[in-house]
């Protein structure tokens, strides 16, 4: 049992907001996290409950996102081992403000509202560090909002075709590999839109020898033009 939780405070230490604290203090504080695992599409928790606490992912990866009263999902991120979710409701005393649930298999340590609450007393630094992951998180979710608002569905998955190849693309003889999110629905989800209008957009960048499908493998055979879409639409 003292193994398990000895890695627990390894987890911990990788948390933006822990780091700094003594390696007692990592102890203190993965006595009180509590392990929770869950299976892929499991809920974490949804948005509205009342918030009991916050989460770090140990292991495997969340999908955080807002729900529309008729299906509709917005992702707001994918985050993974060593991220915390869910620190403004600890704080401000709300709901949980989105939805989370399990990407794969995943292992999440659960801290209290109360526990945390108590960290924070005793350590002000760690507050400081929770406003600092929160100001991050707003500034993304404003480039959310100016992605939905100002550009069209064809610029979207541009970036985010972009954005894959950048940090997960493997170079082959025909351009650059990207493997898609599990369904054209999730893609939909990632960029605000539709199913429908990622299937009719991603055979237009096909038709028009941007990229090449195959399932949910895509080649992208020009990243400079891709990059000049984005451009023209400025």
């Amino acid at each position: 049992m003292a193994e398990i939780k000895v890695d627990h405070a390894q987890t911990l230490a990788k948390v933006q907001i822990f780091a700094g604290l003594t390696e007692s203090e990592l102890a203190f504080l993965a006595q009180h996290a509590m392990p929770r695992r869950f299976s892929p599409g499991e809920t974490v928790f949804s948005e509205a409950e009342p918030c009991a606490g916050l989460y770090v992912v140990e292991s495997g990866h969340v999908r955080i996102f807002k729900s529309s009263a008729g299906g509709r999902e917005q992702v707001l991120s994918i985050d993974g081992p060593g991220s915390s979710v869910a620190e403004l409701p600890v704080f401000d005393g709300g709901n949980y403000p989105a939805s989370v649930t399990a990407v794969d298999d995943a292992t999440l340590l659960f801290v209290s509202k109360q526990d945390f609450q108590a960290l924070c007393l005793a350590h002000p630094q760690v507050a400081l560090k929770v406003l600092r992951v929160v100001g991050a998180r707003l500034r993304r979710l404003v480039g959310i909002i100016e992605e939905l608002s100002f550009t069209t569905v064809r610029h979207r998955l541009a970036s985010l075709l972009l954005r894959l190849a950048r940090t997960e693309g493997k170079r082959t003889a025909d351009g650059v590999e990207v493997t898609l999110p599990v369904s054209n629905q999730e893609l939909a989800s990632q960029i605000g839109t539709v199913r429908e209008l990622v299937s009719r957009n991603l055979s237009r960048f096909q038709s028009e020898g941007l990229v090449r499908i195959d399932g949910r493998s895509v080649i992208i055979h020009d990243l400079k033009a891709l990059e000049a879409e984005l451009r023209s639409a400025e």
